[in-house]
């Protein structure tokens, strides 16, 4: 059995605003990264993740970027089993000032230890695109102070 998922939400901005927030690391670090994010997201790039829930930089290695359309990432998803993983952004227009996010991540052993990160992964990006929608649309940092 391949464990995988994908989540997906709604956003109320435009596709290329939805986008510039996720491979900005300026943006990212508003909503996401809550230790920080290191490096824009562009094909061939190593950039950092760090989180106040899971510390220590995490490294992304990004696979490809098509303009406001998708961005293909490597990451180690779980360090105590080192295992990598495929993440996949798919940015949709849905009219002229809403976009649809779809995140999809692949690439766990089919382990116990496999299954527990895939979820632990499923509730982080589900997290991810809620405090993403709630920061573009309301400005409001959601996970400050949500992890420290």
């Amino acid at each position: 059995m391949e464990l995988k998922f994908s989540v997906a939400g709604r956003i109320s901005k435009p596709v290329d605003e939805v986008f510039e927030a996720v491979v900005s690391p300026d943006s990212l670090s508003q909503y996401f990264t809550t230790g920080g994010a290191k490096g824009r997201l562009q094909t061939g790039a190593e950039v950092t993740w760090d989180f106040h829930d899971f510390p220590g930089a995490f490294p992304v290695l990004v696979q490809e970027v098509v303009q406001n359309e998708k961005i293909v990432l490597q990451w180690e998803a779980d360090r105590k089993t080192a295992t990598w993983t495929t993440v996949t952004m798919e940015f949709t227009p849905l009219d002229a000032n809403r976009t649809l996010v779809r995140i999809s991540e692949l690439g766990w052993p089919d382990t116990e230890a496999g299954l527990t990160s895939c979820l632990g992964n499923c509730e982080g990006w589900t997290g991810m695109l809620c405090a993403m929608k709630v920061w573009m649309e309301h400005g409001i940092k959601l996970r400050d102070g949500f992890y420290k």
